[in-house]
């Protein structure tokens, strides 16, 4: 191993005490600065390679933010090492995605309850037919805050893509013809909601560490229609997830102060 769980780790560039038990993650560095402006007090970003990780607080709890760059391989990289040197983490996507349902417009969020794999990186772990599901308190912690933002918001089955040209079924240039044609028929036929390129590897390493983790995505591109968001659309359409993704570890974080002796969070009055 390049280095060892006391170490800074090889690929992210982080010690053990520089990050956060609460993690968001995403794929574009722009998108993290974004999310850091909304710390209370974020501290001087750790750049290395692809990854980069800001730590500050929220509401007065720590919090971090790392961009992973695209795909699961890079995931895979962020969260081997983020549980090397984190004691207990939790995982929260704060993403882009496409629209595979016909109802999910630009705009609109998704929000996953697990993720079909079309990528092999979690293979390398699993067996094909482990589950890759969110946690369910991501899952009530993100709907309950999309429901308060007055959003739009869909919840459902995301599907993870190891591409995004061939591997979704994109055909727009002869040179490169997908092999998988009728990809985006085929997700809506078996009632995939969105699709994106991180998740599936997000959950299923999760669950293996016995953490837990979610995901939100903002709306891009609706499939069924051909519509894909304009270079000026995509920032505002950002700051939907990200509104919702910050809301979200607020209710998530109360939660802590709910859970049961057995560990585990129930809604008021059931437990």
């Amino acid at each position: 191993m390049p280095a060892q769980p006391s170490e800074r780790q090889y690929h992210i560039g982080l010690a053990p005490g520089e990050v956060a038990s609460t993690i968001l993650l995403c794929g574009d560095p722009d998108r993290a600065r974004r999310i850091a402006e909304r710390f209370d007090d974020p501290q001087p970003e750790v750049a290395h390679r692809e990854y980069v990780t800001i730590t500050g607080s929220r509401n007065g709890r720590p919090l971090s933010v790392m961009a992973t760059g695209i795909g699961c391989d890079n995931t895979e990289i962020a969260i081997a090492e983020l549980c090397r040197i984190v004691e207990s983490p939790s995982f929260l996507r704060i993403g882009t995605c496409g629209g595979i349902a016909p109802e999910t417009d630009i705009g609109d969020l998704c929000i996953s309850t697990g993720s079909l794999r079309l990528e092999n990186t979690s293979l390398a772990f699993v067996e094909e037919g482990y589950p890759a599901v969110a946690h369910h308190e991501w899952i009530v912690s993100l709907i309950s805050a999309a429901r308060a933002s007055g959003q739009r918001f869909h919840v459902g089955v995301t599907a993870t893509a190891p591409g995004f040209y061939g591997a979704q079924g994109r055909m727009d240039d002869e040179r490169f013809p997908s092999r998988f044609p009728n990809r985006v028929d085929d997700l809506r036929r078996q009632g995939v909601v969105n699709m994106e390129m991180e998740s599936s590897t997000l959950f299923t390493m999760a669950s293996l560490a016995k953490a837990r983790a979610g995901t939100v995505c903002v709306v891009y591109a609706n499939r069924e229609r051909n519509l894909f968001a304009t270079e000026a659309q995509r920032g505002p359409l950002q700051e939907r997830a990200i509104e919702v993704g910050l809301a979200a570890v607020d209710v998530y974080e109360s939660m802590d102060a709910d859970r049961g002796d057995d560990g585990h969070w129930v809604p008021s009055g059931l437990g």
